[in-house]
C-alpha cells in the first residue's frame, strides 16, 4: 500500500488523538519529552513555524523527485528517528482504532482548509485515508454549494501533494483508495482531461476487466463513470454485468441504494435489466430498517424513475419507515417522497398523521415546493387534513410575496377540490385579491382560470376579476394558449 508522508511541525502532534502519542506521555514527564525533542530530532521537526511542505513516497521511482526537492530518502529498514520510534508509530503504523480516530477528526472539519492543516500535520498518510481526505474536501465544499474548488485551495501544497500520489503511481494504490479518490476528483470538478483523473480512470478499467474489485468499489466507480462520461459508456455495462454476479447479501444497504441510482442513470434499459430489479426489490425488503432518510428518499425516486409498479410491497415498507423519518428528511428529500407516494397512489393514514404534525410546527420555514406538493398529494388522494390545509392557509397569508404563480395555483386549488373554508379564509382571500391585483398579468391564462374556479367552488367567485377575464385581451392570449397546445397534443 503506498504510503504519503507529510513533514509537520512536532508541535502539533498533540492535536491528533492517537494512542501512540498519549502512550508516549505517560511513559515520559513533559519537560523530558520536551529536552529529547530539542537534543535529538532534526532541526525541522521542532521548529516554531512550518517548513516548506514536503512529501515523501516510499517507491524507488520516487527518490529522483525528492532530491530534487531537497529530500534525503532513508534506506528501508532504517528510521530517520530512531529515539523517537514510538512517537512516529502511529504514522507508520495505522491500526483500526486509529483509523477510526482519523475519519472521526475528518468528520469534524467544515472547510476544506481544515481538511488540509490537518492533513498537513501528519507524518505518513496511507492512500485510503489520502482519498477519504479528498472525499470530505468534497463533501464540505459541496455543503457550501460551491461548483468548483476555490483557486487557493487547488494551488495549496497540501493538496497538490495529495493529488501527486495518486496520479503517479495509481498502480500502487489500493482498490478503495483508487476509486474513492476519482469520485472525489470528480465531484470537485477536478478537468476531467488532467493525466490526473486520466490515469485513474486508466487504472480503475484496467483492475475491471480483470476483475478485481468488491462490491462496494464496483458501485462507487459506476457513480463515477456516470457523472465523468454518462451512462452510456461502455464501462458501465461491464460494472453492471460484474455486479449482477454478484450475491446481493454481500451488499451493504449503502450499496443497495447505490445500485438503484447506478440503473436509475441508465432508465431507458430498464427493460434488459427488468430482471436484475425484480431481485433487488425483492431483496430491498430485508435492509429496508437499516436505511438513512436519505437513502429511502433516493431509493423511492429510483423506483418511480425505473417505473417499477410491480415493486408495491417495497413501496409499502419504506412508507412505514418513511414515518419515523419525516422529522428527518431534508425538504428536497420530503418532496420526492411525496412525489414517490403520489405516482405510486400510495396512502398510509400513520404518514398522515406524522406529515399533519410536521407541517404545523414547521410549515413557515418548509420550502415552497414541498407545501405544494403536500397539497397536490392531499388533492389527488382526496385527504381534507385540516391541520395541513389551515397551516398552508396561514403560511400563504404570511409568504405570498415570496412564491411563484404556478406555486399561489398549487397551494390554492386544493381549497376548492375539497371544499374547505380554513379558519382565517377573509385574509387568505383579501391576500390572494392583492396578488391578482398586483401580477394579474403574470399568471398563465388556464393557471388563472383554475385559480379563480377553485375560489367560486368555496362560495368566492371572482367578482372583481370578471371585467378583466372577459377582456378582448385576455381572451386572445387564452385562446393563444390553448392553440399551443392544441398542436402540441397533434
Amino acid at each position: 500500500m503506498a504510503l504519503i508522508t507529510l513533514r509537520r511541525n512536532f508541535c502539533h502532534l498533540s492535536d491528533f488523538r492517537i494512542h501512540g502519542a498519549l502512550a508516549a506521555l505517560r511513559n515520559h514527564p513533559i519537560n523530558h519529552v520536551h529536552k529529547v525533542s530539542k537534543e535529538q530530532l532534526h532541526p525541522w521537526f521542532c521548529s516554531v513555524q512550518y517548513e516548506p511542505f514536503r512529501i515523501h513516497f516510499h517507491h524507488a521511482c520516487y527518490k529522483k523527485f525528492h532530491l530534487q526537492n531537497g529530500n534525503e530518502l532513508h534506506p528501508v529498514g532504517e528510521p530517520a528517528f530512531s529515539q523517537v520510534h514510538d512517537w512516529n508509530k502511529f504514522e507508520q503504523n495505522l491500526k483500526n482504532e486509529d483509523e477510526q480516530i482519523f475519519y472521526r477528526r475528518l468528520n469534524e472539519f467544515t472547510s476544506s482548509e481544515e481538511v488540509l492543516s490537518f492533513i498537513k500535520t501528519l507524518e505518513t498518510l496511507p492512500d485510503a485515508m489520502a482519498a477519504g481526505a479528498l472525499q470530505r474536501i468534497c463533501e464540505v465544499e459541496k455543503k457550501g454549494g460551491d461548483q468548483r474548488l476555490p483557486k487557493e485551495i487547488l494551488e495549496s501544497s497540501v493538496f497538490q501533494a495529495l493529488c501527486f500520489q495518486f496520479e503517479r503511481e495509481p498502480s500502487q494504490l489500493s482498490n478503495s483508495g483508487l476509486v474513492t479518490a476519482l469520485q472525489a476528483l470528480i465531484w470537485l470538478h477536478v478537468d476531467t482531461q488532467s493525466s490526473l483523473v486520466l490515469n485513474l480512470v486508466a487504472e480503475c478499467q484496467n483492475r475491471l476487466k480483470r476483475g478485481g474489485l468488491e462490491v462496494h468499489d464496483l458501485c462507487v466507480l459506476g457513480e463515477s463513470l456516470i457523472r465523468l462520461q454518462g451512462p452510456g459508456c461502455v464501462t458501465l455495462e461491464l460494472i453492471i454485468y460484474q455486479l449482477q454476479g454478484a450475491k446481493l447479501e454481500v451488499f451493504t444497504p449503502e450499496d443497495i441504494v447505490a445500485l438503484y441510482r447506478i440503473l436509475q442513470a441508465c432508465a431507458e434499459k430498464v427493460d434488459q435489466h427488468q430482471t436484475f430489479l425484480n431481485t433487488i426489490n425483492n431483496f430491498s425488503l430485508s435492509i429496508v430498517s437499516y436505511l438513512s432518510p436519505k437513502s429511502i428518499s433516493q431509493m423511492l425516486t429510483a423506483l418511480v424513475v425505473l417505473d417499477q409498479a410491480q415493486a408495491l410491497p417495497l413501496v409499502i415498507k419504506l412508507g412505514k419507515y418513511v414515518v419515523r423519518h419525516i422529522p428527518h428528511f431534508t425538504n428536497e428529500e420530503l418532496r420526492k417522497v411525496i412525489e414517490a407516494f403520489i405516482y405510486f397512489g400510495h396512502n398510509d393514514r400513520f404518514f398522515i398523521k406524522a406529515l399533519e404534525r410536521h407541517v404545523a410546527a414547521f410549515c413557515l420555514t418548509l420550502d415552497a415546493d414541498v407545501v405544494s406538493k403536500i397539497m397536490e398529494y392531499c388533492s389527488r388522494k382526496l385527504i381534507l387534513s385540516e391541520p395541513i390545509l389551515n397551516a398552508v392557509a396561514e403560511t400563504f397569508v404570511s409568504q405570498s410575496e415570496k412564491l411563484s404563480p404556478s406555486q399561489i395555483s398549487e397551494l390554492i386549488e386544493p381549497f376548492g377540490k375539497l371544499n374547505y373554508l380554513p379558519p382565517n379564509a377573509p385574509a387568505l382571500f383579501r391576500k390572494l385579491e392583492h396578488v391578482l391585483f398586483t401580477h394579474f398579468n403574470y399568471f398563465p391564462p388556464k393557471t388563472l382560470l383554475r385559480l379563480l374556479h377553485s375560489c367560486s367552488l368555496i362560495a368566492h367567485p371572482p367578482v372583481n376579476f370578471m371585467g378583466k377575464i372577459f377582456s378582448p385581451f385576455f381572451l386572445q392570449k387564452l385562446q393563444g394558449k390553448l392553440v399551443i397546445l392544441s398542436d402540441t397534443w397533434i
